[in-house]
């Protein structure tokens, strides 16, 4: 695929702004007078002047005339996550002047519109379709399909105007999300081009909604911060054994108070659409459906003493595969995105001892459909696929948590299934180097580090941003050892996951102060993989900046 200049294999050169600005510096004082024939002069008073009138300005009538001052060359914005080019250039920026316009051309004006508007706004600035930009305006467009990889932008400041392209709407986008931030963080945009694209194609937060009850307006919020972030992914966990939180028109039975209604799904949908982030819904199974089972205790797991398995229901009675497809293609319009959580987690059936002894209902059914050699690892399997199977035609990829894919049995979880890899310590769990020699796909929630468990529970502790950002990188997916560079291309990114184990340890206030930093943090290591340059306490600063705590 072709990469815009400057971006090599993925990696983009940050020693070349240095370079240049060194050499500048030398020049500047090798030949004090020397400027630019486009630079721009200031006369004495600090307004800017051109041409003929700026020398006339600078040079006193009576006196031998002296050197016209020169712009300092640019130096890279200041921004999270860091943009990984930027050419500087000397001249003196850009910043929002009455009369300035976001416009956009008109042949771009469908895909474009929403995002000029939304700077616009920002900025407080005005908006206009013109194919015609004035001095002072920033002008947003598509450039060529192939112009670059997805979610990439070019951000051009140059003769007092601004120039944000990409090839896709995201990348534009995110060209409006580095502008907006340089002017926050500076007063201004900085001379010079910037080229930028993310590392990571996924990226993002994860909300359990399920043992916790959020507003509209909280989620709503976190987007937007999620926006600014350059993050694209927000997955919703809502059913659990504690509730179940989305309005149900076929099984209206199984909801929570209180709970989402599907107009508020849509809102949330819409604002995330506009701000492009794909919320990713996780409808768990075929454990932690107590709040389901609450419902239907005869479609309760029940050991061979008559036991009640928490959360689990009894993957040998077809009614219960029913209830769950009934659900998934309720909720598949309502969720426009591409990707499908199918949670495959901690099914409690199989951490029994013996569970083929503990549940002979789940072995004979498993020996039925799969053969005399099948065991109950091999029903869940096939429960998980199965469910990928309903997902799929709707043009969703499957998701599921790493302790759903189980080895060695006569069933193997579908290959297009992503897996989610937060643990090694759950039953059936294995190494992540065993997933990436598979072949698979991984996502990146490591509970070691971006696991924000409410109340600690289980040795749980607050993942904290200067851990992530000094110690993490994608291809730590468990513990703090990173898996072999080799298999970087196979892991897509990662999430920060919000779980409420406890529900009542803090408010929705102290969890948005919680993970602000965390997420910023993560924000960096997914865009640019590399070891990032500013320290820590460089980079909180600028966060405390760029979004203030509450």
């Amino acid at each position: 695929m072709r990469k815009p200049r400057g971006i090599r294999s993925g990696r983009l050169t940050r020693g070349h702004v240095a370079a240049t600005a060194a050499v500048a510096a030398l020049v500047s004082l090798a030949v004090p007078g020397c400027t630019a024939a486009s630079d721009e002069a200031r006369s004495p008073d600090g307004t800017a002047t051109t041409g003929s009138a700026a020398a006339s300005a600078a040079a006193p009538s009576s006196a031998e005339p002296s050197p016209t001052p020169s712009y300092a060359l640019s130096t890279a914005p200041r921004t999270i996550p860091a943009v990984r080019e930027h050419d500087p250039a000397r001249g003196p920026g850009w910043k929002p002047a009455a009369g300035a316009r976001i416009v956009v051309p008109p042949n771009d004006a469908a895909a474009l519109a929403d995002e000029g508007r939304l700077l616009a706004g920002e900025l407080r600035m005005g908006f206009a379709e013109t194919a015609d930009p004035r001095p002072g305006d920033v002008e947003l467009a598509l450039g060529a399909k192939d112009s670059g990889p997805p979610e990439s932008y070019t951000l051009t400041v140059r003769d007092g105007r601004v120039r944000v392209t990409g090839p896709d709407q995201a990348g534009v986008f995110y060209g409006t999300r580095t502008l907006k931030q340089e002017v926050k963080s500076g007063g201004r945009a900085p001379e010079g081009t910037v080229r930028d694209a993310p590392a990571k194609p996924q990226r993002g937060l994860n909300l359990d909604i399920a043992r916790k009850n959020f507003s509209v307006g909280w989620i709503e919020d976190r987007l937007r911060q999620m926006a600014d972030l350059k993050l694209n992914q927000l997955g919703l966990h809502f059913s659990d054994d504690q509730a179940f939180r989305i309005q149900s028109d076929t099984h209206p039975e199984i909801v929570s108070t209180p709970h989402l209604s599907k107009a508020d799904v849509r809102r949330i949908t819409a604002l995330a659409a506009r701000l492009h982030i794909t919320v990713v819904p996780e409808l768990d199974s075929p454990g932690h459906l107590g709040a389901v089972l609450r419902a239907h205790p005869d479609l309760q797991l029940r050991d061979v003493q008559g036991r009640a398995v928490k959360g689990a229901v009894d993957i040998s009675d077809p009614a219960a595969a029913k209830l769950i497809d009934e659900l998934l293609r309720e909720y598949l319009p309502l969720f426009p995105g591409t990707l499908w959580h199918l949670g495959a987690d901690e099914y409690q059936a199989l951490v029994y001892r013996d569970p083929q002894a503990s549940f002979p209902q789940l072995a004979q059914a498993a020996r039925q459909r799969y053969g005399a050699s099948a065991r109950i690892q091999d029903l869940a399997t096939g429960w998980l696929n199965d469910r990928a199977d309903v997902v799929r035609p709707a043009g969703r990829v499957p998701k599921a948590w790493n302790d759903g894919f189980f080895t060695g049995g006569v069933v193997q979880a579908a290959k297009d299934i992503q897996v989610e890899y937060w643990t090694g310590k759950e039953n059936g769990a294995r190494p992540p180097l065993e997933y990436l020699r598979e072949g698979r796909k991984v996502v990146n929630l490591n509970d070691e580090f971006l696991y924000y468990v409410l109340g600690q529970p289980n040795q749980f502790t607050y993942p904290t941003g200067k851990r992530i950002y000094e110690q993490w990188t994608p291809l730590v997916l468990r513990g703090t050892t990173p898996v072999p560079a080799q298999y970087a291309a196979q892991i897509l990114g990662a999430r920060l996951a919000v779980w409420c184990d406890l529900a009542g340890a803090q408010t929705p206030a102290q969890i948005a102060e919680g993970i602000r930093l965390p997420l910023a943090a993560l924000a960096q290591k997914v865009w640019d993989s590399r070891p990032p340059q500013p320290a820590w306490t460089e980079f909180k600063a600028l966060a405390d900046r760029l979004q203030p705590p509450a």
